[in-house]
């Protein structure tokens, strides 16, 4: 591991989606139009089992959204690096393939960090009692499940050779992770068949994390323990995995 190139490769990433400012703009409007209008438009609702008020239950939620759209939207750099010829010159490099991989999450998670930190701090005006320590926690989770889809991003974009064809993949996973993950509803109650996806569904893990640290209530299924466990395991698996593409990329 070379943390020299690491920490280069890091620092380009997060200065080469900062120039995006629109981008950058459009995501945080985008969780504050979801948080607004979900809330207000569903916070009538009954939804059962829910015992908190419904803003704060989905804040957990948009949270998570917002980290997952900016987090896989960054794999697209591969994309980029291989059209401009960056990407050959790292893979040229003394620099190992793992800390090509570990430089590009590093940098993802910085900036989806920062874009859903806004979108956190929300929080007491929608009925979320933040303390300092349950804000630590939170972005301690939030980095957590960010590295994991940002690697996610990375695998999928060292197959794509253009971004109409990242853009198509990612629509098509992005939505039905979002909605399978128990973001804007309670689990309980969901038809039989979709069980399965959610239990695979790495957010879902990450919504009932946060929900557990910032509004004291998880789906009841696992432990906050137990859902950074799972994402532990689910970070380890997309590391390898990228890890792996940048070397069939070669």
């Amino acid at each position: 591991m070379n943390i020299r190139a690491i920490r280069i490769i890091w620092v380009r990433e997060i200065l080469v989606q900062l120039r995006d400012r629109a981008g950058l703009i459009s995501s945080v409007a985008r969780s504050l139009v979801w948080l607004l209008m979900m809330g207000g438009g569903f916070g009538a609702a009954r939804f059962a089992g829910l015992t908190v008020d419904y803003q704060a239950f989905i804040l957990p939620g948009i949270v998570a959204m917002s980290l997952q759209f900016t987090s896989i939207r960054s794999g697209i750099s591969v994309i980029w690096d291989r059209e401009f010829g960056f990407m050959k010159e790292i893979l040229v490099s003394p620099a190992s393939r793992f800390s090509i991989m570990a430089g590009k999450v590093l940098g993802g998670v910085t900036v989806s960090l920062g874009e859903s930190a806004i979108i956190l701090a929300l929080g007491p005006f929608l009925g979320v009692h933040l303390t300092v320590v349950s804000f630590a926690e939170s972005i301690a989770i939030m980095a957590l499940i960010s590295a994991t889809l940002v690697s996610m991003g990375l695998v999928v974009s060292a197959f794509l050779k253009t971004f109409e064809g990242f853009q198509t993949i990612m629509t098509f996973i992005i939505m039905p992770m979002f909605f399978l993950s128990g973001a804007l509803f309670p689990l309980d109650g969901i038809p039989s068949w979709m069980v399965p996806f959610t239990v695979l569904n790495p957010l879902t893990y990450a919504v009932d994390a946060l929900r557990i640290v910032l509004i004291g209530v998880g789906n009841g299924h696992l432990s906050l323990e137990g859902d950074l466990l799972v994402l532990l395991c689910a970070l380890a698996v997309t590391m390898a995995l990228g890890t792996g593409a940048f070397k069939k990329s070669e």
